[in-house]
């Protein structure tokens, strides 16, 4: 009686494997750390922040120079035509003209041609100018006539010889009123810099009796005849393109 009893409560229960209960979970295989990367990830973000530090830091050294905006001739001094202001970024290697400083530098001369569209650095300026290799620096006394009304420094201009003056007999003279040498009424020096000039104010200008001085920069192998020449008053001179 006790077998079949036991047999017959065992009937009723069922042959599946009992199921895990919901808190029982099967355990999971523990994450893998990279500390590397971890690393290299805080690496990167701390030169990020450094590069937008040093980018604010240089917007901040920036300071307002001198620029050429156009060539100012040796012996010329910038003028509120010729210079602009600009932002730079602060370098105490390089000797830039500050812009508050403008009113001192009008009062220097360059010592050298220089290009338009340049940041001025104190370099570039003197009391004087420095005459180039090869050139010379030749003064003239000129009369009206022997000069284009409103010549300014910096100008172009071409050299002739006029009047024939020095010519002593008639048998230095041609039919035509030149000089037997060719000399008369002849270029002297295709193209001279102006160097110097007295600037003319007002409308008459300078009176006939007042001579005009101006003083060219030539080449040198042309400074003695245009020296010469000058000497006897037989220069005019003409402005040519380029100015």
């Amino acid at each position: 009686m006790k077998i079949q009893e036991r047999t017959g409560a065992g009937a009723g229960r069922s042959a599946a494997p009992a199921q895990p209960s919901v808190g029982d979970r099967l355990p999971t295989a523990p994450r893998e750390r990279k500390p590397a990367l971890a690393a290299l990830a805080v690496l990167l973000i701390l030169v990020g922040a450094l590069g937008a530090t040093m980018l604010v830091l240089q917007v901040g050294d920036r300071i307002e120079v001198v620029k050429v905006t156009k060539e100012i001739p040796a012996g010329q001094a910038v003028t509120d035509s010729n210079v602009t202001s600009v932002l730079v970024v602060e370098d105490p290697e390089i000797h830039y003209i500050e812009w508050t400083q403008l009113a001192a530098l009008k009062k220097l001369k360059a010592v050298s041609n220089i290009p338009a569209n340049v940041v001025a650095v104190g370099e570039m300026f003197g009391d004087e100018a420095k005459v180039p290799d090869g050139k010379s620096v030749v003064g003239l006394s000129l009369k009206e006539g022997q000069y284009p009304a409103g010549i300014e420094t910096g100008d172009t201009v071409a050299a002739y010889r006029v009047g024939g003056r020095g010519s002593s007999s008639g048998s230095d003279t041609d039919e035509d009123g030149g000089s037997a040498g060719g000399n008369s009424n002849s270029v002297i020096v295709e193209q001279a810099r102006v160097d110097s000039v007295p600037k003319q104010e007002g409308d008459s200008g300078i009176v006939s009796s007042t001579n005009l001085p101006v003083t060219l920069i030539v080449d040198s192998a042309q400074a003695a005849a245009l020296a010469q020449a000058a000497s006897n008053g037989e220069v005019a001179l003409v402005l040519v393109p380029g100015n």
